[in-house]
C-alpha cells in the first residue's frame, strides 16, 4: 500500500484539487465508512449529503462543490479516476511465483510457455498449450487441445474441456466449467437421446468469468465470449451462444442456446433469456427479466415478459392498485344493475351500425 498526496493523484488521473492539495491518502473506502487517510468517490447524486458528513480526506467528484469542507479531486469521470486511484494505492492481487509445481501433472506433448506458474495437482492435458505468464492454481484441469494465450489466470477447480480456445488476459474464477456439453436431446418415444456437441468454446482477450459459471459448447458451430466482457458469478450460458464485446452479464443470468447478444450490453441479475434469439448492441436489460423475443438496438427493457422500461415501469406500477382497481369495478357494476343498465355492452350489430 503506497501513501501519496492529492495533488498527485490529481496528476496522476489527470484531474484537478478543489481545496488542499498536500493531503495524505493512503487508502480508499466508501463515503460514509472512510476514515482519516482515505480517499472515496461520488458518482450518485442519491449520496450527495454525505459529503458533509463523511471523514474522508478527500472525494472524487466530478465537478465542484462548494458547500463540502472535505477537498476534492475533480475529475471527467469520477468512478474511473476512483479505479485508477484504487490500482495505484492497493494494487491487483499478487500472485505466488513458484513456477511448475512437482505435484501438478503435464503431459509430455503439451506446450508450456515462459514464465508460468502452475500449482499443485493442475493437470495439463495431451496436446494442450499454454501461453506465456500464465498462473493456473491447484485443482485445474486443462483439456486436450486447449489453447491459452498470455497472462491468463485461471483459478483453483476450473475445468476447461478438450478444443477450447482461451484469449490473453483471460481471468478465470474458481469453479467454473468451460466448454462442458450443451444441453442437446433428442426426445424419440418418451425418452431423450443426447445429441454429440462438437462445437467449441472461444473466450476471447481481457475477458472474465466469475466463479461456478458453465460455459456450454456449441452442437455445431462454437460458443463465443468476446472480447472484454465480464461475467458475474453462477452464469449458464447455452450451446452456440454469442455474446458480443464489451458486455457485462451480472449474476446468475441464463442465456439459452444460440442467441446472439451485441456489444457493451448490459444484463442485470437473474435474468433469464430465451434461445435463438437476437439483443442487439447497447441493449440493457433490467434484473429479473425475463427476455423472449428480439431486443433492437439501445433498448432499456424490463420484466416478464421484457417490454421497453417506460411502458414497463408504468404497467408495474399498476400493480399495487390492481385489488382497489378491482373493487371500484365491482362497486360500479353493482349500481349499474341497480339503475337497470345493462353491465356489459351489446355486441349485436344494428342495420344502422
Amino acid at each position: 500500500m503506497q501513501e501519496k498526496t492529492l495533488a498527485e493523484l490529481a496528476k496522476y488521473v489527470d484531474g484537478r484539487v478543489f481545496g488542499d492539495p498536500d493531503v495524505a491518502i493512503k487508502s480508499a473506502s466508501t463515503l460514509g465508512r472512510a476514515e482519516k487517510g482515505d480517499i472515496s468517490f461520488l458518482t450518485n447524486r442519491k449520496y450527495a449529503k454525505q459529503l458533509r458528513t463523511t471523514r474522508a480526506s478527500a472525494v472524487i467528484v466530478g465537478k465542484e462543490t462548494p458547500s463540502t469542507s472535505v477537498p476534492l479531486l475533480i475529475a471527467e469521470d469520477p468512478y474511473y479516476a476512483f479505479m485508477q486511484v484504487m490500482v495505484l494505492l492497493h494494487g491487483h492481487r499478487k500472485h505466488k511465483k513458484l513456477g511448475i509445481s512437482t505435484h501438478a501433472s503435464i503431459a509430455d506433448t503439451a506446450k508450456i510457455g515462459a514464465d508460468c506458474h502452475i500449482h499443485d495437482f493442475a493437470t495439463i492435458a495431451d496436446d494442450a498449450k499454454v501461453g506465456d505468464g500464465c498462473i493456473i492454481y491447484p485443482g485445474v484441469y486443462v483439456g486436450q487441445g486447449v489453447q491459452i494465450g498470455n497472462d491468463t489466470i485461471i483459478y483453483p477447480n476450473v475445468t476447461i474441456y478438450d478444443g477450447c480456445k482461451i484469449g490473453n488476459r483471460v481471468i478465470i474464477n474458481a469453479n467454473s466449467s468451460i466448454g462442458e456439453d450443451g444441453f442437446g436431446y433428442a426426445s424419440h418415444n418418451g425418452l431423450h437421446h443426447k445429441i454429440p456437441q462438437i462445437g467449441t468454446v472461444i473466450i476471447e482477450d481481457d475477458v472474465e468469468i466469475g466463479a461456478l459459471c458453465g460455459i456450454e459448447r456449441g452442437t455445431l458451430g462454437d460458443t463465443v465470449i468476446s472480447q472484454g466482457s465480464k461475467l458475474g458469478d453462477l452464469i449458464a450460458i447455452g450451446h452456440g451462444t454469442k455474446i458480443g464485446a464489451h458486455s457485462l452479464l451480472v449474476a446468475q443470468v441464463g442465456v439459452a442456446g444460440s442467441t446472439n447478444i451485441g456489444h457493451h450490453c448490459i444484463i442485470g441479475g437473474q435474468v433469464g433469456i430465451v434461445g435463438h434469439i437476437n439483443i442487439g448492441n447497447n441493449v440493457t436489460i433490467a434484473a429479473k427479466s425475463g427476455v423472449i423475443n428480439n431486443v433492437p438496438d439501445g433498448k432499456v427493457v424490463l420484466g416478464a415478459p421484457a417490454i421497453e422500461a417506460g411502458q414497463g415501469r408504468r404497467a408495474y406500477g399498476m400493480i399495487q392498485h390492481l385489488p382497489e382497481m378491482r373493487q371500484n369495478i365491482r362497486t360500479l357494476l353493482g349500481r349499474i344493475q341497480q339503475l337497470g343498465l345493462p353491465s356489459e355492452p351489446d355486441n349485436e350489430q344494428t342495420p344502422e351500425q
